[in-house]
């Protein structure tokens, strides 16, 4: 006598079956994180846990944000669970992070925009990167610089202008995130952009920007006419 499938096994092949058709987009939020979580807990119905896990987290971008311990605290996540978790959402950082760097004229073209966006908007925590770029405006490198706060206008032009001169930078554009969501300029934000644009210059270095990035949008001081 066969031995009867557990009665989330129809779901899954559905949830399957839709993503194969049209990927995550018609998928449920609960849905699109029930899939992953099929991968690393095959004999359970994980419906209930991604959903409690988008009302612990608030949204789909809650639980990819989380931390891994936060995720490991879980109740009926576990480690394994909680790593592959984290290794998607860094995969894909590292897809958008790939894609920019070496592209053509990118400056603060879209796909900049949205790997900033992606990996940094829901952070809890201020991260002050600097993207480097060659003469012919394609991005060498993208490193975070500082982790904290951002008004220690005496420690970034120094830590900036050693990591341009270890690319051979032609030219920067600067990225830090507000927790906080609000993305316009504090005072801080204006004064550190001006050291370091001076800071810039008297090495022949080219600012072509500082953008700032929430959880709902950005500000670019290019735009803006703040630089």
């Amino acid at each position: 006598m066969d031995e009867k499938k557990p009665h989330y096994h129809e779901h899954r092949k559905r949830i399957k079956e839709k993503f194969k058709k049209s990927g995550l987009e018609n998928l449920h939020d609960y849905e699109a994180l029930e899939l992953l979580l099929t991968y690393a807990i095959p004999r359970r119905d994980v419906k209930p846990l991604a959903k409690a896990l988008l009302e612990k987290f608030g949204d789909f971008q809650g639980v990819m944000d989380a931390s891994l311990e936060a995720l490991i605290a879980f109740p009926g996540l576990g480690e394994h669970s909680a790593i592959l978790v984290k290794v998607s959402k860094e995969c894909s950082d590292l897809y958008l992070k790939r894609k920019v760097v070496k592209k053509p004229r990118v400056c603060c073209a879209p796909d900049l925009i949205n790997y900033c966006r992606m990996t940094m908007a829901g952070l809890k925590d201020e991260q002050f990167r600097v993207v480097f770029l060659n003469t012919q405006s394609e991005i060498i490198e993208i490193e975070t610089i500082q982790e904290g706060t951002i008004d220690q206008s005496m420690v970034y032009p120094r830590k900036v202008m050693e990591r341009a001169l270890h690319h051979k930078a032609a030219a920067l554009i600067f990225v830090h995130n507000h927790p906080g969501g609000n993305v316009r300029p504090s005072y801080a934000d204006k004064e550190i952009t001006a050291t370091l644009v001076s800071a810039a210059k008297s090495m022949d270095i080219e600012v072509h920007d500082h953008l700032i990035i929430g959880k709902n949008g950005y500000f670019s001081f290019r735009d803006s006419g703040l630089i």
